[in-house]
Parts: C-alpha cells; structure tokens; sequence
C-alpha cells in the first residue's frame, strides 16, 4: 500500500552530565577539581533521500531517538558527544507538529536537511567552577534535557500539472498516453489508489511532471471516499487539468460533475482554486449523439469564465498535443519554484510556555545589576545558541512573551543596567 502519511514520535538526545572530581596526585596535597564537562545530546535530522518515494518505513517503527551525551570524567575528561539520529524522507515530505497540524519543516526545494530537535547541551564540570573565593566547589552542572515531539508525516508529491476529476473518467489512460509512467488500469472506480508521476516530453521545448490524482468524489473534502486522502497532492501543482467525461458513459452530466469537483477542492482549501485550469472534455470517440455536441455545450459554460475547454480522447490520442502545449504555455508564465510551506511550528517555542520555576533580583551591592536564574533559564540556554541571529531572536521572544521582562521592570530595571544569568550578561534596553 502507498504510505504517505505517518506519526511519529522523535526525541533528541539529553545532554551528559558534569562531572565532580579532584586532582590526586602524589606529592599534590590539595590537587583542585578536575571533573570534566557532559557531552551533547544528538539532534533529529530530517534529510531527503532521492531514491525514496513513500513513507513505508515509518508505517513499521513509531519512535525515534538520538544518543544521549555522556557523563564528563575525572581528570578533565569531557564526555563524548551523542550521535544525531538522521531520518531519511522522499522529497516533498511535510513535517508537521501532530497536535496542531502546524508545519515545523518541508522538505522540498532547496531544504534538503533539517535539525528539527536540537539535543540538549552538555552540563559543566565542577572544574568550570573554582574561583578565589570557592576553591573546592562540590557540584556539577547536570545535562540539558532531552526534547520529544510527536510529528506527522506527510508527503505531497512535487509536480507541475495535476490530472483531476471523478473516477473512471480516464486520467490514468491519459497519463499513460503522454507520459513514461504505467498505472494500473480497469474499467471500475478507485483502480487508481496511489498517486502516479509521469514526465510529459514535448518536441521543441522543455518537458514538465504530469500526476495522476486518485479519482475524487462528492464529499471528499469531508473524508468521503477515496479520493480525500490525496486531496494533499493537488497543493504542490502548478496547473490543473480537469478531466471529464464528455460523452457521460456512466450516465453523469460533465457539467454537474466539474463544478463538484471545484466545490470539493475549494472545501479542502480555497488557494487551490486560485491555480490555472484547463478542463480536457475526454472520451470524445464514444460521443453517439447528432442532436448536441457535449463539448460545445461545456465550452459554452466555462470559457466564458476563462477557462479553455479541449476536445480529446485519451485512448486515440485525439487533441493531445493541442491540450499539452497550452499548457505548458501557462506553465511557462507561472513562478517555475514548487509551493513550499513556510514554517509555522517552532520547537524552541514549547520552552516559552514550559511552567518552570525562575527568579528575577537585582544586586545588593550594585543597583544596576540584575541576576535572573533558575530552571526555566538553564533550559532556554540549553537549547539556544546565543551567538547566532536566529538564536539571539529567540532569546528575546523569550524574555518578552515568558513575562520575565515585565518582572524586570516590575524589580525597577533602567535602560543601560547589567542582566547576568549564568555567565552571559547583556544590556537591557527597551
């Protein structure tokens, strides 16, 4: 069976620990702490794997876990780092955060690797921790913990045209027709069950990747038949082309069947009616009727609504190439990228709204110096890095929306005063 959809659970590794030792050496009566520092914890990595096309892997195995760094040791020994843990994907793969359906990654285009959970830093040794005045310091800095997610996988296929319309209308003799690929084909609803790629070579100018959408039906937008569950499919297309029955072999009227296809994709998402659409009147050669041609009656209701109507026949290969070349005329006025879904989920964010105790106080001696600690903030660091653009910006989403700026100013912060929690100072400036 196709597997494009999959959940799963992901959990980066948790950083190793810091180690508390000292120094015992012969003839050194008061050797000083050398506990070394924990490894870090391994990230997830999504990377895109060419050769895959489904998501079958992940339809067998639920978890997925990075190494855990490892405990620091004695005479400055720094713990070993985990190993990432990479998980290979088709191109086209969305990944999703499962409990609100809000995209963390998409691979496609250019993002071929992604860090979707970052592991956690490894904590400081007590080596870290001697200073004048605590000479022999007793304790360790633990490892950052582990984060977990609970993704869902979801492949939507990357091409240019896609072939839509009721069942057993002849989108996979079509396919067949114009293209390398080689669909199953009978002559009952839903033979086709997996979305079918094909690339379209036409003499004089570039091809394009032409795919077979299993047929829809009324009410599929709602979860009704088959054809719902690659609805997904259609929203990496560029052009559409609605294949009909013209000559209404199993009694339907072509006309009737177009517009509850467009009502069932408008349902599912109202962009995709926004996209090209060329409607393919199909099965012309079995058209026994002298009293009206159906296709002029379809050409009367739908070009005037500017979309271009074509007479074919997919099993004599009647109208084809007039049908193709149009469009790849609009394909060639259209943004050649495929639709890429922007990020809408971001991981660090969970630790914005993790209830973890912290503390906010100003200096005794100092006024202008405010300390801000606890586990909430030995977390947040954990998982930023501070240094980079994208980390500072977190940093100060952070502060902002985890109210710990309001508690700042509520201890009587100015402009210009000292912030300092755990090594890292900053300006505070409104």
């Amino acid at each position: 069976m196709f597997a494009d959809r999959a959940k799963i659970t992901i959990r980066s590794g948790k950083g190793g620990d810091g180690h508390v030792s000292f120094r015992r050496e012969l003839y050194v009566p008061n050797g000083g702490p050398d506990g070394g520092n924990g490894g870090r914890g391994g990230d997830v990595i999504f990377e895109v794997d060419k050769g895959l096309n489904a998501l079958t892997d992940y339809r067998h195995k639920r978890k997925y876990a990075a190494e855990n760094g490892q405990e620091g040791g004695k005479k400055r020994c720094h713990g070993a780092d985990g190993k990432d843990i990479i998980l290979k994907v088709p191109e086209g793969t969305v990944i999703k955060e499962a409990a609100s359906g809000k995209v963390i990654a998409d691979m496609s285009g250019e993002n071929k690797r992604q860090v979707v959970l970052k592991g956690g830093r490894g904590g400081k040794g007590n080596m870290n921790y001697a200073t004048a005045t605590m000479q022999v310091p007793k304790y360790a800095q633990p490892g950052q913990p582990s984060q977990e997610l609970e993704v869902m996988l979801e492949l939507k296929v990357i091409a240019d045209v896609g072939l839509i319309g009721f069942p057993n209308v002849g989108k996979s003799t079509l396919l067949t027709r114009v293209s390398n690929a080689r669909p199953q084909i009978a002559n009952y609803h839903f033979t086709t069950i997996n979305p079918h790629l094909g690339v379209v070579d036409l003499e004089g100018c570039d091809g394009f990747v032409i795919a077979d959408i299993p047929g829809l039906i009324e009410g599929a937008s709602e979860g009704v038949g088959l054809g719902h569950q690659f609805l997904r499919h259609i929203e990496r297309t560029r052009v559409l082309i609605h294949l009909v029955d013209a000559a209404s072999t199993e009694g339907r009227d072509p006309i009737d069947d177009i517009y509850k296809i467009n009502k069932e994709l408008e349902a599912y998402d109202p962009k995709l009616m926004e996209r090209p659409q060329v409607i393919a009147a199909n099965k012309t050669d079995m058209i026994y009727s002298e009293d009206e041609d159906p296709v002029e009656r379809i050409r009367q209701e739908f070009e005037p609504q500017g979309i271009r109507v074509f007479s074919i026949s997919a099993a004599t290969g009647k109208g084809l190439k007039e049908l193709l070349y149009y469009v790849k005329s609009l394909l060639d006025k259209i943004d050649k990228e495929p639709v890429i879904f922007e990020q809408e989920f971001f991981p660090e964010d969970v630790l914005i709204t993790e209830n973890l105790p912290y503390t906010v106080k100003q200096d005794e001696e100092d006024e202008h110096l405010f300390y801000i600690e606890g586990p909430k903030i030995e977390k947040m660091l954990g998982y930023t890095n501070l240094d980079s653009e994208k980390g500072f910006s977190f940093f100060q989403k952070f502060l902002r929306e985890s109210g710990i700026l309001a508690d700042l100013e509520a201890a009587g912060i100015e402009e210009g005063d000292t912030v300092r929690m755990y090594g890292f100072d900053f300006d505070y400036y409104k």
